[in-house]
């Protein structure tokens, strides 16, 4: 008898998280890290967000509470979907999450059978291929390329359409790729499921940075569009746009109050409830006014970091940056760097099981760490299930201005350190 269950052994992980390891062992050496792996802004939450969580436990309201979430919340959410997005919501259908994770593995319990086909994009939110190989579904990942701005057609999402199809992911604004579906994009989209899916198809609507968009570019959600709320879970939270990542307070609007009763009896399994004071503080983030100077400020460093960062990395040979339209990532294509700096010859080189653990890139993200202290993501880490051949890296820009500053100028030095690169191999051995 096995020591874990088998399911683990098909459990994957967020890597931005997994890589501290790897951070903590370059630090012990003396290296200091310049760390572009988490996508957590660098702002605190905002103070008048703040006082009501305070105030609130003072007050002693820190009991159990509804598991669906508590109804002053769920009504400020229905509102902001409302105005938002035009929706007139039932706040009986919005369920509150610790976080915007937990309802990407509520929906695969709830919807998706063994054998039942997930079509998710990639790169994308890594927790989405883990969850459907988890879940016992058939992954079917919708490649996003460089060449249409990391967005996609609905013409590429009607070619992966099956009989098996339950679940149909979309993200926009994207993590890692900054790409945002406009509007046409999404009806699109809306159209070609109206015409090929049946009714219990679901479209999981990932708008966790909603809030995160450049150059006047607007969020436009599928939910929105006709004949779309009645099949879309929708799902954003705190985390990104309101700075409240340790906070964790997200949620979800489903399209039924029978499936709303299944994400609260999965919430009082796994979580019981969020803490109310917790919710308190995020119905303050949605009703309070100031929210708006708060995240517009946000917004606006994010803007004045990425446009810095993506000309500085194109000024380096090997490097090609698209401009991202939204959230706070940029994604490079480092292809030409692995080839200047030998990469690409030394994986070919690497024992075929060897091969299996790596990439290119993340061969690249790993010397990039220990010897020049940037800490970066590699393509891997956004689904690896057909991203053979492709070389990219996810950089966050959710840090200051000086630190972006000094991670381009080592990216610059490593950039011409073919033979440090052939030294690190050596001597690290890190992959057979």
């Amino acid at each position: 008898m096995a020591l874990l269950a088998g399911r683990m052994a098909t459990l994957g992980t967020e890597n931005a998280f997994k890589l501290g390891e790897d951070i903590a062992r370059a630090a012990a050496r003396g290296v200091d890290v310049i760390r572009l792996n988490l996508g957590e802004p660098d702002f605190d939450s905002a103070p008048h967000i703040n006082r009501v969580a305070i105030r609130e436990i003072e007050a002693g309201n820190s009991h159990y509470c509804d598991p669906a979430g508590i109804l002053p919340l769920r009504r400020a959410i229905a509102r902001h979907l409302r105005d938002s997005r035009g929706l007139e919501v039932d706040p009986g259908r919005v369920v509150v999450t610790p976080g915007a994770k937990p309802p990407i593995g509520y929906t695969l319990l709830t919807h998706v059978d063994p054998g039942d086909e997930v079509i998710y994009p990639s790169p994308g939110f890594p927790i989405y291929e883990s969850w459907v190989t988890f879940a016992g579904g058939r992954p079917v990942p919708l490649q996003l390329t460089e060449e249409r701005g990391f967005a996609f057609t609905a013409d590429d999402l009607e070619a992966l359409i099956s009989e098996r199809t339950k679940v149909i992911i979309l993200c926009s604004p994207s993590n890692p790729t900054g790409g945002v579906l406009s509007r046409d994009d999404i009806e699109g989209v809306a159209e070609v499921i109206r015409r090929r899916c049946r009714p219990e198809v679901r479209i999981y609507s990932d708008e966790i940075y909603e809030h995160i968009l450049f150059d006047g570019v607007r969020h436009h959600s599928i939910a929105s569009c006709e004949g779309m709320a009645e099949r879309t879970i929708l799902v954003s939270g705190h985390s990104k746009g309101f700075a409240m990542t340790g906070w964790r307070l997200g949620w979800a609007l489903l399209p039924t109050a029978e499936e709303a009763a299944a994400f609260k009896q999965l919430n009082i399994n796994l979580v019981s409830c969020v803490p109310p004071f917790i919710q308190e503080a995020g119905r303050a983030a949605y009703e309070d006014p100031a929210s708006r100077d708060a995240v517009a400020g946000m917004v606006a460093a994010f803007a004045r970091r990425r446009d810095y960062v993506v000309p500085a990395l194109n000024a380096i040979d090997g490097i090609r940056c698209q401009m991202p339209k939204g959230a706070f990532y940029v994604f490079p294509n480092v292809a030409g760097l692995c080839e200047r700096l030998g990469i690409l010859e030394a994986y070919e080189a690497l024992p075929a099981a060897a091969r299996q653990r790596t990439s290119p890139a993340t061969m690249l993200q790993m010397f990039l760490l220990y010897r020049h202290g940037v800490a970066t993501m590699d393509r891997n880490s956004f689904g690896r299930i057909g991203a053979e051949g492709q070389h990219f890296l996810r950089l966050s820009i959710a840090t200051g201005l000086d630190n972006l500053k000094r991670a381009v100028a080592r990216l610059a030095e490593a950039a011409a350190d073919r033979d440090g690169f052939a030294a690190f191999l050596a001597e690290e051995n890190l992959w057979g």
